[in-house]
């Protein structure tokens, strides 16, 4: 006699690594530098939460893990090793899940990146942003694009064969040429995903205090005086897509690109609603259509304080993404894959046909040559991508 078994949902794990030497000019992310001591007790409470959070995760299986931060290569080789075995002891992990592990040159060895190895991990993320040294060195990096090349051998030599390399563009006085050169010196090592991100002022960082009123001049549709002209941003966007697609990337979602079959899984279900739990110093969790988060004070984590997952999932103490809520972030995410939207997965997860709810912004922005439509799909058209920050917000409710 057979009973039936109910298969476990896809779940994806991210763990948090708010640490670094020092903060980059540009960067708002929740990082901090910190003493050997405070990062030893980080990890024990992290090694708490995850087996506290595991056991209220038993119809879950995880499909992809992701290190982020910060830092988190600055931690030591143990350290790492620690975690990811305390997420194979207690989670229901997926034997093909995809592990990353975000790593800065700077803070890598070779014997880091063989303990990754040794691990499991399967997946390195390596932040160089330029391989003009000037370039880095006035984004407030660490490293050098030797140190760069040195520890990219390693990881070759080592086996990794999934690397995806952090690049900016729009950085003060960079020219479409140094851009370019950036790009064929990235190419020429042959990684598998390329991750292209144009530079943001973030309030509250050093590089929004020197360059605050550039970009606002920049919004203004004036000249800016250290920024590249907006002119001069969107064609090196373009130029990316260009020259990245005749070497083989396809571009799958605005700022990345991999080689067939290599997009970053991990990601991509973030895009496409794929429920996501997160670990660690001001992590965002979405399971069960709630959206939570641990406390962004630091000295509130390491005295245990972290989010009671069993009570937020079984309880009202977090309360469900309205409908209303969860349309706008299909729409928000799906648009951001250059696949598009399914209009067939909006009908099957809402009840209703796309049209009826977005009718009238999906006239708008096909009129104004922002959005098309390819088999029962809804995708930004190259003028939409452009545009991508205002297309998005057409889909407010």
């Amino acid at each position: 006699m057979s009973r039936n078994v109910s298969m476990p949902m896809d779940l994806e794990l991210y763990l948090h690594i708010p640490f670094c030497i020092k903060k980059c000019n540009y960067c708002d992310f929740l990082s901090m530098p910190a003493e050997e001591e405070i990062r030893r007790h980080y990890i024990n409470m992290l090694l708490r939460e995850i087996r506290k959070s595991a056991e209220v995760c038993r119809e879950y299986r995880i499909i992809s893990v992701f290190l982020g931060g910060g830092t988190p290569s600055m931690l030591e080789g143990r350290q790492t090793t620690e975690l990811i075995k305390a997420v194979k002891q207690n989670f229901d992990l997926s034997p093909e899940a995809e592990i990353t592990i975000e790593c800065n040159p700077g803070t890598l060895t070779r014997q880091k990146l063989s303990d990754y190895w040794d691990v499991g991990i399967n997946r390195l993320s390596i932040g160089l942003q330029s391989a003009i040294d000037s370039e880095l060195k006035l984004l407030g990096r660490i490293h050098t694009f030797e140190q760069f090349l040195e520890n990219f051998k390693f990881a070759r030599e080592i086996g990794f064969q999934n690397i995806n390399v952090d690049l900016i563009f729009g950085i003060p006085g960079q020219t479409k040429e140094n851009w370019s050169h950036t790009l064929q010196k990235v190419l020429g090592l042959g990684p598998e995903h390329i991750s292209a991100y144009s530079l943001i002022i973030e309030e509250g960082t050093p590089f929004y205090e020197r360059y605050g009123e550039d970009e606002i001049r920049r919004e203004q549709g004036k000249s800016p005086k250290h920024l590249p002209e907006e002119e001069t941003e969107r064609d090196m966007y373009q130029m990316t897509g260009q020259i990245l697609k005749d070497k083989g990337y396809q571009r799958y979602e605005i700022s990345n690109y991999a080689r067939p079959g290599l997009e970053c899984r991990h990601n991509t279900g973030y895009w496409q609603g794929t429920p996501y739990l997160g670990l660690g110093l001001g992590s965002a969790s979405l399971m069960k259509h709630k959206r939570f988060s641990n406390s962004t004070v630091l000295e509130e984590y390491l005295k245990g304080n972290f989010q009671n997952l069993g009570q937020i999932l079984n309880t009202n103490t977090a309360p469900c993404l309205s409908r209303k809520q969860q349309m706008e972030e299909f729409m928000f995410l799906g648009l951001r894959m250059m696949e598009g939207v399914s209009k067939e997965v909006f009908r099957r997860r809402f009840g209703q046909q796309l049209e009826e709810i977005y009718g009238q912004a999906l006239q708008k922005l096909k009129g104004q040559g922002l959005v098309e439509q390819k088999n029962e799909r809804v995708c930004l058209t190259e003028e939409g991508i452009a545009l991508s920050n205002y297309v998005l917000c057409e889909f407010l409710l």
